[in-house]
């Protein structure tokens, strides 16, 4: 599943001609974050894959309900790369999320060549976990 939102985040870092440049805009998205509550910050909140520490709960609102995310990260970057994955996985339903296709995006942004292996696995634990998330409500909308 491509749309609009992930399209223009493709154009935006197409813009910026270098990965420093990238790396500066993608630190300032994690600057942008919504702040997560300390007492978020648990083992049971943990996602379990990332170097660097890193917190996700999700919620529903609405009816059909959307998953709206809450993260965290104690690093700057991955931060950041939170902070695109909220835009890109945020507010839809389970259903869309589970469309998403994240390697060929993640793929297309040029994370893979210009991330570190374990920052790239990071990522994919975080995407892994938000499809997790989607999985359960699509079990809880089946009950």
């Amino acid at each position: 599943m491509t749309d609009q939102r992930i399209e223009e985040m493709i154009e935006d870092f197409e813009y910026l001609e270098s990965w420093e440049d990238r790396f500066r805009y993608i630190i300032d998205l994690g600057r942008k974050l919504e702040p997560m509550d300390e007492a978020l910050k648990t083992d049971e909140h943990k996602v379990d894959g990332c170097t660097s520490q890193v917190w996700m709960v999700a919620g529903r609102e609405g009816a059909p309900p959307k998953l709206k995310f809450l993260a965290d990260s104690d690093a700057h970057i991955v931060r950041g790369l939170i902070a695109i994955l909220l835009m890109i996985y945020g507010g839809r339903s389970a259903e869309e999320i589970l469309e998403v296709d994240a390697k060929e995006m993640i793929g297309r942004l040029g994370f893979e060549q210009h991330l570190s292996p374990n920052r790239a696995n990071g990522l994919y634990a975080m995407v892994a976990r938000i499809r997790a998330f989607a999985a359960e409500a699509m079990v809880d909308a089946a009950v």
